[in-house]
């Protein structure tokens, strides 16, 4: 992947804190598969119940990319919101928007700190919040990830075997049908 569609993607994921965090709730993890440099999409977690089952949803934004035989993926979440959601321990800044590049060589972690303010207009009983970005910490080739994104990661490279014509397509009507929100682009709708 390019420079310049890895900060494409980091745009548009703080510009979607923004926006989330305007209104009470960061954003749900989210994988992007691309195919040979190609975005096929943007893939949001369905609703999860606390432990076993955001660990296992989480692992399974993978399912998208392994259907599409992608080459590479992007993963975004939010340092306290998986850890939280998973019953983790928090490690590493908090609150912060990582995003993982991987590809089957491998894997880069970057993460985005921020503090949050609330905003002088903000309407009484709201939760919204004002993300300011920090400094961010070098790139890490390797990064240690939590355990549900270090699945997801290593199982997008891992062809699903599905005895039907169109196991991409299936994969997207089950993933839907399981509540992932899913935007694919253009080249990949069905």
């Amino acid at each position: 992947m390019d420079t310049r569609t890895f900060d494409a993607l980091t745009e548009s994921m703080k510009s979607a804190y923004v926006a989330g965090l305007s209104e009470g709730a960061v954003p749900r993890p989210v994988i992007m598969p691309l195919v040979r440099g190609q975005l096929v999409g943007l893939i949001w977690l369905r609703p999860v119940k606390t432990g076993q089952d955001a660990l296992t949803a989480i692992a399974s934004l993978s399912n998208i990319a392994a259907a599409a035989c992608a080459d590479e993926v992007v993963l975004a979440w939010e340092t306290h919101d998986v850890a939280t959601a998973c019953e983790l321990p928090i490690t590493g800044p908090a609150p912060c928007l990582n995003m993982v590049h991987a590809t089957t060589d491998g894997h880069t972690l970057h993460q985005f700190p921020y503090t949050e303010s609330v905003p002088a207009n903000r309407p009484e009983g709201s939760a919204a919040v004002e993300p300011h970005w920090q400094p961010a910490p070098d790139p890490q080739p390797g990064g240690t990830l939590v355990p549900p994104v270090q699945a997801a990661i290593d199982y997008a490279f891992t062809p699903i075997e599905l005895d039907h014509p169109s196991p991409f397509g299936v994969t997207v009507v089950l993933m839907e049908e399981d509540g992932y929100s899913l935007r694919l682009t253009e080249a990949f709708a069905l």
